[in-house]
């Protein structure tokens, strides 16, 4: 498997930079063998802003499997679901690529929840239904979503969600279900 992982510096005995659209360094490393296959500069770290989502653009067009970084913000999430790359979060600054490398092998990083935001977003549109774990206000909305834990919006979304344990919108207008979370109000 191809992995990119984010890093401080350009050989896997740097560390991890948990910020992914602002790492200095994407080492695509060959998880079969633990060889680093290419270093990249991450040219987007310097952007004002717009880092995340060109700095996804850079490693998917590298052909990777998946990536491991601390943590990848909601529009760089999307390039990768696009692209059909995964996504590992939780990779600690205090932790070597190869460090970081051994603990993927292990399984220690989960994989990131697919379609999930953690910054508020607005829209409009009507559905009632149930979130992916509260996760956000995707495409359409309706008020205001505070994401994972906060209280969200699938597609469509309309009124209010309470998250994880209380709301949250599924896809479609009228009764669809989406994945998860609590009961859905109008």
């Amino acid at each position: 498997m191809k992995l990119c992982i984010t890093a401080t510096g350009k050989n896997i005995d740097a560390n991890i930079d948990a910020r992914f659209g602002r790492a200095p360094w994407l080492l695509i490393i060959d998880t079969d063998t633990g060889t680093l296959i290419e270093a990249v500069e991450n040219t987007a770290a310097a952007q004002a802003q717009g880092a995340g989502i060109a700095a996804a653009k850079l490693i998917s067009d590298k052909n990777v499997d998946a990536v491991l970084s601390g943590s990848v913000g909601p529009n760089a999430t999307s390039v990768f679901e696009t692209s059909g790359v995964h996504l590992f979060e939780g990779g600690a600054p205090q932790d070597t690529v190869q460090e970081a490398l051994a603990k993927f092998k292990q399984g220690s990083y989960g994989q990131a929840q697919s379609g999930a935001s953690t910054t508020p977003s607005t829209g409009q549109g009507e559905a009632k239904g149930r979130g992916i774990a509260g996760g956000g206000r995707g495409m359409g909305g309706g008020a205001k979503g505070r994401g994972i834990a906060g209280g969200g919006r699938g597609m469509g979304g309309g009124g209010k969600g309470r998250g994880i344990s209380g709301g949250g919108r599924g896809m479609g207008g009228g009764g669809g279900q989406g994945m998860g979370g609590g009961s859905g109000q109008r």
